[in-house]
């Protein structure tokens, strides 16, 4: 029955590492699209500035533009919303399959701890009875 559980802990630690790793993709999914975001608003910065520097070429080009960078940008920010909900979705799958876990492993080391106190009590049992033994013999024969 103790291998049992050893075998449910193993299965468990593979459940909270599946679920680390996707919390890390999920995270790392969140830095890429806050870099988009980053990025973005670099871009724009840059345009403006040649906007700013060409007037008469960028007056008409630059309104199509804006419109582009404002949809991008709302496109991304609905990204990194959606990917936040997931996360903490996410952590919490975590947390609750590292409870599981936990409950496997104590459950084990209470096993494990009774079975220790048994085997000790055989074992003083039997030294007890030796030394019983003994001590009989040694008044029988004295």
């Amino acid at each position: 029955m103790a291998k049992d559980l050893h075998n449910l802990i193993q299965v468990h630690e593979w459940d909270v590492d599946e679920k680390r790793r996707k919390l890390g993709e999920l995270l790392r999914l969140l830095d890429n699209l806050e870099a988009q975001a980053q990025a973005l608003e670099d871009e724009l910065v840059r345009e403006q500035q040649t906007a700013q520097e060409s007037p008469g070429e960028a007056g008409f080009l630059y309104g199509d533009y804006a419109e582009t960078v404002i949809d991008r940008r709302e496109r991304i920010q609905e990204s990194i919303n959606q990917m936040e909900i997931a996360i903490g979705e996410a952590r919490e799958e975590l947390r609750l399959a590292y409870v599981d876990l936990k409950k496997y492993e104590v459950a084990q080391e209470n096993r494990d701890r009774r079975a220790a106190l048994e085997r000790d009590r055989r074992e003083q049992a039997e030294s007890d009875a030796i030394g019983l033994e003994g001590h009989r013999r040694n008044r029988l024969a004295g």
